[in-house]
């Protein structure tokens, strides 16, 4: 039985703006936070001890961090180097750089040969032996379409087309390792990828470089015991079956709010030939808090934003504060008394959104493509505006007015002709 700790998208440097400084260490406290939780997937990993640590990649937000962050980084890995631990780093599309054309960020621990440390910037596959035996690991990093064809091969051809063609030469390369791996030693493919039935996080937002989505039957062969993802940053297994389990541990910290709702964590594995039981560990990590409240009808709008605000927890936590207004209500809201009661919290926005500013919905019956009288459109523009109903009725006499003297001078002028 071989134990494995996998982990994925640290993004050590990222969500500074989520932050404040800290006094004391002059750093950045988010950046803190990313440092303390790898921490304790690290401490995991040597208090186990585990035989193999995988990391599936996207370690810094891109790859030329700042020397402290790369720091920071290092720090933590050399703990495994001291404990005796095989590591083996992917590179993501993040610690690309120029999308694959100029080495990776990850390439400076095969430089200084680090012990026991595999860098995966190429599809190999690499023997690492361990306390408890042999294991297999496949390196799959992240691919651009340069990588696999040329530009004039996939000209012409729609998007579909490329993406076609790009899985099928990459079979071809994955079936030409597969070949070679040793039937009666356990077997992880480590890959950085999108599948095509992954529950998309943050990375929509953060992908560097155009990469392609690969199909979930690529990864489900049976001469893979374990499938260890990277790149989408919430926790999930795709292939219910765990016959292999492919498994997402995703991001070990929150990017930014659309992870407000994810649990973070790693994976911990117990490994053999035909089978792998996996468990996933959350860690507790920064709470995010959304507090989003329209207080556009309240009598009192102030109250009716500090009992929203009452109603959470936000000892610190990064919170962000929306509150939709009418422009008259401005003068109602007293700042002050909002920043007063969001200070318990690590640090927070405050983002007032005018509904005047706001699209107003469009009114279906009065779409250009139906057809409609007039004064029946006008009817059912007024029955939507509350704020015309005291005057609807004298808007409605005066616009049967306006058309009967409209006919009147069209007669008259006909009758002239």
């Amino acid at each position: 039985m071989i134990k494995i700790l996998h982990l994925s998208d640290i993004h050590m440097g990222s969500g500074f703006s989520h932050g404040r400084m800290n006094p004391v260490t002059g750093l950045n406290t988010r950046l803190e936070d990313f440092v303390n939780t790898l921490a304790r997937c690290i401490d995991r990993a040597i208090a186990e001890p585990v035989d193999l640590v995988i990391f599936g990649g996207d370690a810094f937000p891109d790859a030329t961090p700042p020397p402290y962050v790369q720091g920071a980084f290092a720090a933590q890995f050399r703990r495994l180097v001291d404990a005796d631990i095989p590591t083996v780093l992917l590179v993501g599309n993040h610690d690309q750089h120029s999308q694959g054309q100029g080495g990776a960020s990850l390439n400076i621990y095969r430089t200084l040969g680090v012990p026991g440390f595999v860098v995966g910037d190429t599809l190999t596959t690499h023997q690492i032996s361990t306390r408890n035996g042999l294991v297999q690991v496949i390196t799959l990093p992240w691919l651009t379409r340069s990588t696999l064809m040329t530009r004039q091969e996939t000209e012409g051809l729609s998007m579909a087309e490329v993406n076609q063609l790009l899985t099928q030469r990459l079979q071809v390369v994955l079936e030409g390792e597969v070949r070679r791996l040793d039937a009666n030693v356990p077997t992880v493919l480590l890959a950085h990828l999108m599948a095509d039935n992954a529950t998309l996080g943050a990375e929509k937002f953060l992908a560097v470089g155009k990469g392609f989505t690969l199909p979930l039957s690529l990864l489900t062969r049976p001469c893979f015991d374990y499938v260890a993802l990277g790149h989408v940053h919430r926790h999930q297994n795709l292939n219910k079956s765990n016959n292999p389990p492919v498994i997402y541990p995703g991001s070990i910290e929150r990017v930014d709010f659309s992870e407000e709702k994810e649990d973070k964590g790693y994976v911990m594995v117990e490994l053999e030939r035909g089978k792998a039981d996996w468990e996933f560990c959350p860690l507790p990590v920064r709470t995010f808090r959304t507090i989003e409240v329209d207080i556009s009808k309240a009598d009192d709008p102030q109250a009716a934003l500090m009992k929203a605000i009452a109603k959470y927890d936000i000892q610190d936590a990064v919170v962000r504060l929306i509150y939709k207004l009418r422009s008259e209500q401005l003068d109602l809201i007293d700042n002050t008394s909002l920043h007063t009661a969001l200070t318990a919290a690590h640090t927070y926005s405050i983002q007032p959104e005018l509904l005047s500013q706001l699209a107003r919905p469009r009114i279906p019956e009065l779409s250009a493509s139906s057809s409609i009288d007039p004064m029946d459109a006008l009817k059912t523009y007024l029955n939507n505006r509350e704020d015309l109903k005291d005057i609807a009725a004298s808007m409605l006499e005066a616009a049967q007015k306006l058309l009967a003297d409209d006919v009147e001078v069209w007669l008259e002028s006909a009758t002239q002709e």
